[in-house]
């Protein structure tokens, strides 16, 4: 056991001075406000959550900053979806590895303490499968366990390249599995993440256009109580696409023909009318919003507030990992709102700080989305724990909602201080412990895979 004391924190409750954390083998065992310090116990100003990303595609993180040439047309979406199919093509197995390592890295730096992994490629550059099904499955693995991150691994069903069951395009041979291999992947997937403690197996059919209504319903029945997670109207010619083959749009027509709830995470649902915000809400399900890659990819911008008036829940996620940051996402999402509605403080209820309903609706929707039965700083939950750094001139004088505000808001930098995920202390003074030897692995894959 050890003891944290935190001149204040954020509970479940609220903001509570003098509080006193006691982990055991990853988890709170006890925390307790207006308490005292303790010989031995480590000390910090300010304790926070640490934060789910709810949706990430670690190996984009690779190619971030390349795809911001203008190409002979209007780039868009599905240009940069080629240049991304091009990319993936020439990935090894160990690069795969070394990437998703630095990605989560940089997440746990940023406060991000658990990852949703909505991983889809699971063959070889050929297209071929691997002779262990399991081999990126397990790389992910390797890379959550050596940087130390939380991880609900979510196995991507991708079988097709549009509504209709069209077939598979060539950039796509990579990510595409049968049922039965399905069945199988998703086996061998819980064997790879066993050891890890608090890792989560989901599964995620990739989108309405990769899977036909068959298939959806068959690897549904595969899955048990556990996460599911799937895109959904994300782009407006996905919504066309989708009213073309079926008559209805998208999310009217999931609602229509599944059973969506509470264990569903809908990403992105950028393109969601009134009604479909409603049953959205309803659900219970919870809805991923990436605002970052949203805004790089032209995605468009989720009617937050009304989704909020609703009561529906929303967690956040870094998506193609081309800027990983807890408060980029978080200030991503509100500013996208301001300039939609043409309004200030538009994601917090009446009288409410804009940081605090940010950060609490994003920890709790995401928890939720990541099969974390607890989330915050409650006894019984695992040890995932943020502390900032007070003395930033960002944070003067600031204590409570002020202080989210202000991190969120104000700062020009990362206040992240120290970083403990299930009771493990990763980041200090800001640095992940392994950050030289995970980043010169990562320098050298990408200079191998640039200059092919």
């Amino acid at each position: 056991m050890s003891g944290l004391f935190f001149e204040q924190a954020l509970l479940p409750q609220g903001w509570a001075r003098a509080v006193r954390i006691v982990l055991d083998q990853g988890r709170l065992l006890s925390v307790e406000a207006n308490s005292s310090a303790r010989p031995g116990d480590e000390r910090h100003r300010i304790g926070l959550p640490g934060m789910p990303n709810l949706h990430s595609h670690a190996f984009q993180r690779g190619m971030a900053g390349l795809t911001e040439i203008r190409g002979a047309t209007a780039d868009s979406f599905w240009t940069w979806r080629e240049l991304m199919y091009r990319f993936v093509g020439r990935m090894t197995a160990d690069d795969i590895e070394a990437v998703a390592a630095q990605a989560y890295v940089e997440m746990l730096e940023a406060g991000f303490t658990r990852v949703g992994e909505f991983h889809y490629i699971h063959h070889d550059v050929s297209g071929a499968p691997y002779g262990n099904i399991a081999e990126l499955a397990e790389r992910i693995a390797a890379s959550a366990q050596s940087s130390g991150i939380g991880l609900t691994l979510l196995p991507v069903f991708y079988a097709h390249a549009g509504f209709g069951g069209r077939a598979p395009d060539p950039g796509q041979m990579r990510f595409i599995n049968s049922i039965d291999g399905f069945s199988r992947l998703l086996d061998a997937s819980r064997r790879a993440v066993a050891g890890q403690q608090g890792a989560v197996v989901g599964l995620a059919p990739h989108s309405l256009r990769a899977v036909t209504p068959e298939e959806l319903n068959t690897i549904l029945k595969l899955n048990g109580n556990c996460p599911v997670h799937m895109h959904i109207a994300e782009q407006i010619r996905e919504v066309d696409e989708c009213v073309a083959w079926s008559g209805q749009r998208p999310l009217q027509w999931l609602f229509d023909h599944v059973a969506v709830d509470s264990r569903w995470c809908l990403i992105h649902a950028t393109h969601a009318t009134a009604d479909e915000i409603g049953r959205l809400a309803k659900s219970g399900a919870v809805a991923g919003l990436c605002p970052i890659t949203e805004a790089n990819l032209g995605d468009g911008t989720f009617n937050a507030p009304e989704f909020r008036d609703r009561g529906g829940r929303f967690g956040i996620g870094s998506d193609s990992n081309v800027l990983i940051g807890v408060t980029d996402e978080l200030r991503q999402l509100e500013y996208s709102q301001r300039l939609a509605h043409q309004a200030r403080n538009v994601v917090a209820g009446t009288l409410a700080s804009t940081g605090r309903t940010l950060f609490e609706s994003a920890l709790n929707g995401g928890s939720q989305a990541l099969g974390v039965a607890t989330s915050g700083l409650t006894a019984g939950g695992f040890a995932d724990i943020v502390s900032l750094d007070a003395h930033d001139v960002a944070l003067a004088g600031r204590s409570g909602d002020a202080i989210l505000d202000s991190w969120i808001f104000g700062a020009g930098r990362s206040l992240v201080d120290c970083v403990w995920a299930r009771g493990r202390k990763i980041v200090k003074d800001g640095r992940h412990h392994a950050r030289e030897t995970i980043a010169l692995r990562f320098r050298q894959t990408l200079e191998g895979l640039l200059a092919a």
